[in-house]
């Protein structure tokens, strides 16, 4: 039993060594090729882009990948940073557009959260249900009911009309009411005795106690929002105000070592957060799984 014991685990291992390693080398390939020169890189994928540029669905010659650049250049850093103020304009864009979308939907969130949380009956659970519909209706179904409603506010071609809609996303608010009915009611009761308000409640109790799950939900907005396409290209008409997600997809095939480095340079924020909150993010999913609805 032991033997066959080691054997599985021996197979589980080698199985998941297989997936982490083809999971990752997209993007071991992307920061490797970003250091390569123009040249090399055309030779190495010319034939792929070529094929692109003529207009065929399939590649007739052999495609050369690979890892390691024979002459490390900066070349495309140096054009992307310094050469090139497009990449540092959308990639400002990015951030504007980013960081109030993650701290307006927790503020919403975390009070709906508590709101679904101590409010007991029949309504509430009609209204969450609706919640849990909406979130799982990709976003693609009320683009154009938010393209309309920004339109009769004002505020089409606006960062607002791809702000407000993210400040109001149902995702959240689930994840964060499922987190908060962990809370003991007992501990809530015994602070209600005490003289606590709602409001004290909610901040001095629920809150904290929620840290890892507000952690969590924080990255994963981040992240989905970071990598938003759709959204600018349909709300924001003006190329100025869209953010680097929708001009890496604009360059074209005879940018392609730039298109390597931006797109490095792109990852390294969601990769910061990804590291700095891994404990904070894998500690709130884990907890989900364990909570009752």
């Amino acid at each position: 039993m032991r033997k066959k014991r080691i054997v599985g685990r021996a197979a589980v291992f080698i199985a998941c060594l297989i997936f982490a390693v083809a999971f990752l080398l997209p993007t071991v390939l992307t920061v490797t090729n970003s250091f390569m020169t123009e040249r090399e890189i055309e030779a190495n994928y010319g034939a792929v882009f070529g094929t692109a540029r003529a207009g065929h669905s399939y590649v007739s010659e052999k495609v050369n990948l690979k890892f390691i650049p024979e002459k490390v250049s900066f070349s495309q850093y140096e054009t992307a940073l310094i050469k090139s103020p497009d990449f540092l304009v959308k990639f400002w864009n990015s951030v504007i557009l980013t960081v109030p979308i993650v701290f307006f939907q927790l503020a919403v969130a975390s009070v709906a959260a508590y709101g679904f949380t101590r409010w007991r009956g029949k309504l509430r659970a009609a209204i969450f249900f609706f919640y849990v519909i909406l979130m799982l209706m990709p976003y693609q179904v009320t683009l154009v009911p938010n393209y309309l409603v920004s339109e009769k506010l004002g505020i089409l071609n606006t960062r607002w009309s791809i702000i407000l809609p993210g400040a109001f996303a149902p995702f959240s608010v689930f994840l964060l009411t499922k987190f908060m009915r962990r809370i003991p009611s007992s501990l809530i009761e015994a602070a209600k005795l005490d003289g606590a308000s709602e409001w004290s409640i909610f901040t001095r109790i629920c809150l904290p106690q929620c840290r890892a799950a507000l952690f969590s939900i924080a990255i994963l907005v981040f992240i989905d929002y970071w990598n938003m396409v759709e959204q600018p290209l349909i709300l924001l008409a003006d190329s100025e105000q869209q953010p680097l997600s929708v001009f890496l997809s604009q360059i074209n095939a005879g940018e392609v070592g730039l298109a390597f480095a931006v797109a490095t340079i792109y990852m390294v924020p969601t990769l910061l957060l990804f590291l700095g909150g891994e404990e904070y993010l894998v500690e709130g999913i884990a907890h989900q799984g364990s909570v009752k609805g």
